[in-house]
């Protein structure tokens, strides 16, 4: 009995074995190299997102306190202007007050602060009592109280540093939270708002 169907066969098999091996490789790292692209995309859209928000929220400098107060023309509270900078740079809803804020997103340690972030304080004898935005260098965007208008502070400053509760990154990690083509963006930033 000849040996040479034997080998033709085993032959075929193994250059088919080993052309599916490579197909599978290429596969791989066509898979892989579009994964390392999109988890880049993603990065830098969670990156120019959190910069977004900053830079909008720099926007309504200026704009009047008002308790319960939801927009720029009516005035803001400290959570009314978290909620309003991210519906308009978003297009998300997020809760209405600063303690149900402190339940949403995940929780950053204060080294870790990146801009975008919420910055949680103790203000009124309560946990999670007042909320502003992280804009970077130890500084963060408020509504402070009753009398004010929305502010740059600095979270080195002795009453914010005592005052610190906490702080939650929502941007990248809450589903939605990546600004969107149709989302308003820096450039649509109030530049000025009557007042």
């Amino acid at each position: 009995m000849s040996r040479a169907p034997f080998l033709r066969a085993a032959t075929a098999a193994l250059a088919l074995v080993v052309s599916f091996t490579a197909s599978f490789a290429a596969a791989e790292t066509s898979r892989a190299a579009a994964l390392a692209a999109s988890t880049k995309t993603t990065v830098e859209s969670v990156w120019h997102g959190a910069q977004d928000l900053a830079m909008y929220a720099l926007g309504l400098i200026g704009v009047d306190y008002r308790w319960g107060g939801e927009t720029p023309d009516g005035g803001l509270d400290c959570s009314g202007l978290v909620r309003h900078v991210f519906q308009q740079v978003t297009g998300v809803t997020l809760p209405r007050t600063s303690k149900e804020l402190s339940r949403i997103g995940a929780p950053i340690a204060r080294g870790d602060l990146k801009a975008g972030d919420l910055v949680f304080f103790d203000t009124r004898s309560f946990a999670f009592s007042h909320v502003g935005i992280y804009l970077g260098d130890d500084r963060f965007i408020h509504a402070p109280s009753r009398g004010s208008e929305v502010e740059i502070a600095e979270l080195n400053n002795g009453y914010w540093r005592k005052h610190f509760n906490g702080a939650r990154r929502l941007v990248g990690v809450l589903p939605g939270l990546v600004p969107s083509a149709e989302a308003a963006t820096i450039v649509d930033a109030p530049a000025s708002v009557a007042r």
